[in-house]
């Protein structure tokens, strides 16, 4: 068992190894400390919400629960891994982020609640708890680029935690009060619009791979990031976010809902200022080397894979590439070694962290365009019921 400490994240060494060989290496992975926690938070009947055009609303609220611990986990000093699931995010936090981080979370759902009439649900379970129910919950770190490394799980800890989570709405947070920290939204930015592929006649792909069975998940979990780069090449290469796609929306409606998460409400000075920042905004990122270089590190610090016990992530591609993608995801579930769910979109979204847009202090969270990522959980669900 690794030693509990508040730097155990930071501390963890960074694997510059490729991630089917990490993922398939778990001496590379240590315990997550005992005295840890899961935090994690899920919009429900987000399916319904997207199904009403209003996925990018779903975006929104997921990103503001990260963007929340994230903000008191800088504060504290503190490094944190964290997961975005497109409609909810589990985020892993030591005891001294745990009170102010459910406080910060009750706040958002008190704001989610009233300005955009969703149940987010959240809760926390230790992870000394996990343990005792003999769930494994193993974490690395990989390089992805020189600026950038995800942490990746392995085990079923943090689906066990976000499934008694979901069953019950206020797991084990009766202690905590809503109003006993306050929730700090800053840096959250999501003014995007729906970005194309990066070519044309590609598509978008959210897809999430779940292990079944007594298969060990590591190997084939590593056959299958191999599969994906073999058939839609290397993760720079597959991204579905690219420079000449990028471009700001001045649609008031987004602005609006991104004003009514951070701030809990109307705020007619800063809606002004920003619709003036976004009317401007193309003109710096497309025209000025300060703002060419952000959008270039921009896309570099783009999230759009997850591995929390799962697979998850959104690539591009052509339709054919999906077809051998299919083919070969279909062999592996025939053979009940996993299951899969996916969604083709024809764009993808972007909601963003952006403490400094000099430096390498940003990060951006993506998900198939009208959500992909739910709908693909969805069509998961589906076959997992019927097993």
């Amino acid at each position: 068992m690794a030693i509990a400490t508040e730097t155990f994240y930071s501390d963890l060494p960074v694997q510059d190894i490729r991630l089917s060989e990490l993922i398939a290496d778990k001496s590379r992975f240590v315990s997550v400390p005992e005295d840890w926690h899961i935090l994690a938070a899920d919009i429900k009947n987000s399916s319904q919400a997207i199904q009403e055009g209003r996925h990018q609303d779903v975006n929104l609220i997921a990103t503001g629960s990260v963007i929340a611990i994230l903000n008191l986990a800088a504060k504290a000093n503190i490094s944190i891994p964290f997961f975005f699931g497109g409609d909810g995010a589990v985020i892993l936090v030591p005891e001294k982020l745990l009170e102010s981080g459910i406080s910060a979370l009750k706040k958002h759902r008190e704001n989610t609640a009233k300005n955009f009439g969703f149940n987010l649900k959240i809760g926390h379970i230790s992870v000394g708890e996990i343990y005792k129910n003999n769930i494994e919950l193993i974490i690395s770190k990989a390089k992805i680029s020189d600026a950038f490394s995800i942490p990746v799980v392995l085990g079923n800890g943090l689906q066990y935690a976000e499934n008694h989570i979901k069953q019950d709405e206020d797991f084990h947070l009766n202690k905590f009060p809503a109003d006993q920290f306050p929730l700090n939204l800053d840096g959250m930015e999501c003014k995007w619009k729906k970005i194309k592929p990066p070519e044309e006649g590609q598509e978008v792909i959210s897809l999430i791979v779940s292990g079944c069975g007594n298969q060990e998940p590591s190997k084939i979990f590593s056959q299958v990031l191999n599969a994906i780069d073999d058939i839609y090449g290397s993760p720079k290469r597959r991204k579905p976010i690219s420079v000449k796609h990028l471009e700001l929306s001045q649609e008031p409606r987004l602005l609006k809902s991104e004003m009514k998460v951070k701030l809990g409400g109307y705020n007619r000075l800063y809606f002004i200022k920003n619709w003036f920042k976004t009317r401007v905004g193309d003109i710096y990122l497309k025209h000025s080397q300060a703002g060419k270089e952000y959008l270039e590190k921009l896309v570099e610090l783009t999230d759009t894979l997850t591995i929390d016990g799962r697979i998850n992530t959104v690539i591009s591609g052509t339709p054919e590439q999906r077809a051998a993608l299919i083919s070969f995801l279909n062999e592996l579930e025939k053979s009940f070694k996993i299951k899969y769910g996916l969604h083709v979109s024809n764009a993808s979204v972007m909601s963003c962290y952006v403490k400094d847009m000099s430096t390498d202090e940003h990060i951006h969270f993506v998900d198939g365009a009208d959500g992909g990522y739910t709908k693909a959980a969805n069509n998961l669900k589906e076959k997992f019921s019927g097993m």
